[in-house]
């Protein structure tokens, strides 16, 4: 029996667009067999002067409106850790604001995606002339069961000078999405924001405006 999966691809200018991506989510798994791990889809915004990026202190904080929750912190340390790589500083507690902050948002979501074709398929064979001329009726069962809960994830990063007004564009913008199935080892924070920031980051800071898909 041959499935189809269905991708949904976008290109967002900004995180107004954020609350539409689970929708799309569930699109992309309407098949019953969707692969355990699929591409990370990125999309890079920046301001035309890179040259304060990757340089200074910075710290990830939750943008307006996320909480600050266990998994928040476990994609929050994987920012981090990235950002470091790129060249910045992290400012640890006590110490003195960053000059720069990173302004997280993660949104996750289990969802499960709807069969393509139902359990049963009836399928009618006909034969003209000849011995044993007639019509067959064949029935067709699916056993592959229920299809697996899928898990959307999708991060947003701002970066922006912390002295600069709340109205300031943002020194860079980046939104990194994927859906795997749940019982992946991607499903969980650890593993997912790992493999999410470093997608994110790849080849820092990016093409503005331009999506690309990491595997």
């Amino acid at each position: 029996m041959t499935k189809r999966t269905l991708t949904a691809r976008r290109t967002l200018a900004s995180r107004r667009t954020f609350a539409a991506f689970f929708p799309a989510a569930a699109a992309l798994a309407l098949s019953a067999c969707v692969a355990p791990v699929g591409p990370v889809e990125v999309t890079r915004f920046h301001a035309p002067d890179i040259t304060r990026l990757g340089r200074g202190t910075i710290t990830v904080e939750p943008a307006q409106g996320q909480a600050d929750s266990l998994e928040f912190r476990t994609y929050a340390g994987s920012v981090a850790r990235e950002l470091t790589k790129l060249g910045y500083t992290e400012v640890l507690p006590g110490q003195a604001p960053s000059a720069q902050v990173a302004l997280l948002t993660l949104e996750r979501q289990t969802f499960k995606p709807q069969r393509e074709r139902g359990p049963v398929s009836v399928g009618v064979g006909g034969a003209t002339g000849g011995y044993g001329s007639g019509v067959g009726l064949g029935l067709g069962f699916d056993l592959s069961g229920p299809p697996k809960d899928q898990i959307g994830t999708r991060m947003f990063v701002a970066i922006r000078e912390r002295a600069a007004p709340a109205t300031a564009t943002a020194l860079w913008e980046g939104r990194a999405e994927f859906v795997v199935r749940a019982d992946s080892p991607l499903a969980q924070a650890p593993l997912g924001s790992a493999k999410m920031t470093e997608a994110l980051f790849k080849g820092f800071p990016g093409r503005s405006g331009e999506t690309i898909q990491v595997k």
